[in-house]
């Protein structure tokens, strides 16, 4: 019989980030690099292929769910992906995880013209083009399951890209999560400005690798029934 052991389990009180969660729709971009040197032709449903280094590199749009296409899309996000591909390619090989929203994608947040953005989730890399880096600690736990905390600077986004508004960053500690919900129901959205309708916060814990996300209203219900 396999025996499986007690996982370990992360210290409550270590860093996490409280960031602005935005009420879009999910989106993501993955770029991948295959072994080898497959043709351009191997990799279909790709929204740009090129080559980097001697390899064919291939970009995809996701939603939550599926990859998609310009022909086959989820608000536009796959055709705004095709259009800033040359610039996407500055986030490098992963899967890259954001929020699309904006101008008619669930509360809109005041955009009426077309006007939709693509935030992403990391702020542990990446930070706005034009602003400043932010000097942040990666939780790493290390083979013999010691915890080391190593601080590196974030890299600037791509132009295209927003970032998800960081709100707080610090030991974890409930007050925080209430403080930053407060700061949304008195200033509003910190992602677009003026707007007094913001959804709520997700909380990273970073040691655990684990988000959690609370919103200012009907928190205590599911979202099928809020």
């Amino acid at each position: 019989m396999e025996f499986k052991p007690f996982p370990k389990m992360a210290r409550l009180s270590r860093e996490c980030t409280v960031t602005e969660k935005i009420d879009g729709t999910n989106a993501s971009v993955y770029i991948v690099a295959p072994e080898g040197t497959p043709t351009f032709g191997d990799i279909s449903g790709c929204i740009d292929a090129w080559m980097e280094n001697d390899r064919v590199h291939a970009m995809f749009a996701g939603s939550r769910t599926r990859w998609i296409i310009p022909e086959n899309d989820n608000f536009g996000f796959a055709a705004w992906v095709k259009a800033n591909s040359v610039e996407l390619r500055k986030l490098g090989v992963g899967h890259h995880f954001g929020e699309w929203w904006g101008s008619g994608i669930q509360r809109g947040y005041g955009f009426k013209n077309g006007e939709r953005f693509f935030s992403l989730f990391n702020t542990l890399r990446w930070h706005e083009a034009g602003s400043p880096p932010m000097l942040v600690k990666e939780a790493i736990v290390d083979k013999r399951g010691v915890e080391i905390s190593p601080e590196k600077w974030t890299t600037e986004a791509p132009a295209c890209c927003r970032v998800v508004p960081v709100l707080y960053r610090g030991s974890f500690c409930t007050e925080a999560v209430e403080n930053a919900l407060e700061t949304l129901r008195m200033c509003g959205s910190a992602a677009a400005p003026h707007f007094f309708h913001p959804e709520g916060v997700v909380v990273y814990h970073e040691a655990a690798g684990v988000g959690f996300k609370k919103t200012l209203e009907n928190d205590e219900s599911p979202k099928s029934l809020a």
